[in-house]
């Protein structure tokens, strides 16, 4: 993610307290069957995104052009990313969606044909308080516990974690101290398979600062609690904290080491307590993922790391400049301990990730991983954002999405007046990758957020209502895709 750098809400919670399904690539044996939903385009926008495989087909969902006749004055903010959808009992759909730059969260309800029909912002910018960037919608189904939409604070090291109610009234978030300060990325709870009768968080810390990024993690003896379990992140047990001294091909015995007394320490304690302990220092811990199919599987967790350019406290290319993916599996009785195996590395520039320019998001189904470009804007981009898509069993990478800008369209100056990159690459981020396949009875399809930071204008400004961001002005929307294994 970019680092320092009321509609009917009645209406809305009727509807969404009446939960099919939350997250339809998981473990669940009694998902209802539900009639395929015609996938179509819901969007006045086209959709900014293009595949590079065949079989793939994309269709536009919602975007800041967009009039909901439910709330004509409701407008998509920008910088879509973390994102929850659920298919309600009446056949109706409801999303939230993170707007990162907007500080702000977007509760938005579908009719049964997928087409939007109203919005509102269920967190503000005065609530919100942070860059908000991936989520997790926890619900009793998936993970034992919730519905919750949990997202995360991303603007510094002293950032917190919010819990959302999905259809409760707005502005109301709880600041989940239990769980730390960080500069925080995602905040995945594991399935209610994985570890029975115990709630486990995996935390990424998107930090550059001295101490580096962590991959930390949450744990309770009681399911559904968010206040009283202990804090950990994840160290070598030789206490190697490098990064880089980390290659392809190996593993690395690693557990996880308590931080004591996390709600009442700060996030340069949490960041200083972390180097005490000799937590390895990656280079911006960002999205993680747990891979579907299985309790096992759920237990299997890959995370990316987007990288930091080599100077300042990272002079010693300690760190990863070109990005990562890195893949963890639990031990099955302790979530406390397990192996480290570097997947793809993208500063072996002649290796299967050359091309990488920065993953970010990521997501992991049962045999193929995807994982998502943000690019650091270093000049020496070659193309503009990618998903990648790799086959666990085989490990082969390639491009399989490619961000599109219009620049030949004649509607090009719309969605590129700021933000341009070097010879006119990148600049442009993927957000969430949900899988949608069960939940509306196509296979092998997402929704995917899309970023187009360039797509700027007065008509997108302030239109969370919140008083911290009153002049972010990004537009942003969400396509389907159709056709990528899972």
């Amino acid at each position: 993610m970019r680092y320092p750098s009321t509609f009917a809400t009645r209406a809305l919670a009727a509807s969404c307290s009446l939960f099919v399904v939350a997250c339809s690539d998981d473990n669940s044996t009694d998902v209802k069957q539900v009639a395929p939903v015609a996938l179509t385009n819901q969007s006045v926008t086209p959709a900014l995104a293009k595949s590079l495989v065949s079989g793939v087909e994309i269709f536009s969902l919602i975007g800041s052009d967009d009039k909901l006749p439910g709330s004509p004055n409701f407008v998509f903010g920008g910088s879509a990313d973390g994102a929850g959808f659920t298919r309600n009992t009446d056949g109706s759909f409801s999303l939230l969606t993170n707007h990162e730059d907007n500080f702000a969260v977007s509760r938005v309800r579908f009719d049964a044909t997928l087409k939007p029909i109203s919005g509102d912002y269920v967190v503000n910018s005065t609530a919100g308080r942070y860059r908000l960037c991936s989520a997790t919608l926890a619900t009793p189904e998936t993970h034992g516990f919730g519905p919750l939409f949990l997202t995360n604070g991303e603007s510094n090291e002293e950032s917190e974690i919010l819990a959302v109610d999905p259809s409760g009234p707005a502005n109301t978030p709880r600041y989940l101290a239990a769980l730390g300060r960080w500069n925080s990325e995602q905040s995945l709870p594991l399935t209610k398979v994985a570890y029975p009768n115990r709630t486990v968080i995996m935390i990424g810390d998107d930090d550059s600062g001295a101490e580096g990024g962590q991959l930390a993690m949450y744990v309770s003896n009681t399911v559904g609690d968010l206040d009283n379990g202990n804090l950990y992140v994840l160290a070598r047990t030789d206490n190697n904290t490098r990064e880089r001294d980390m290659v392809v091909g190996q593993t690395y015995p690693v557990q996880f080491r308590q931080i004591a007394n996390q709600k009442t320490l700060t996030g340069r304690q949490v960041n200083l307590a972390s180097a005490t302990v000799n937590a390895v220092r990656f280079a911006r811990v960002e999205d993680v993922d747990y891979r579907k199919g299985s309790a096992a599987n759920n237990r299997d967790l890959y995370f990316a790391v987007t990288g930091q350019n080599n100077t300042g406290v990272n002079a010693d290319y300690s760190r990863s400049k070109y990005g990562r993916v890195y893949r963890v599996k639990l031990d099955e009785n302790s979530p406390l301990s397990g192996t480290l195996e570097l997947v793809m590395d993208g500063d072996d520039r002649n290796g299967p990730a050359k091309l990488f320019q920065n993953p970010d998001n990521i997501y992991v189904g049962t045999n193929f991983v995807y994982p998502q470009e943000d690019d650091n804007g270093y000049g020496d981009e070659t193309h503009d954002g990618y998903i990648y898509q790799y086959n666990i069993a085989t490990r082969e990478l390639k491009p399989v999405l490619e961000m599109d800008h219009r620049r030949t369209m004649s509607d090009a100056a719309l969605y590129n007046a700021v933000g341009g990159r070097p010879a006119g690459k990148a600049g442009w981020e993927f957000g969430a990758m949900l899988d949608m396949s069960t939940m509306l009875g196509q296979d092998n399809t997402f929704m995917i957020a899309l970023q187009p930071h360039s797509w700027r204008g007065t008509k997108y400004q302030g239109v969370d209502g919140g008083t911290v961001r009153p002049t972010e002005n990004q537009a942003s929307m969400l396509v389907l895709v159709k056709g990528l294994p899972r």
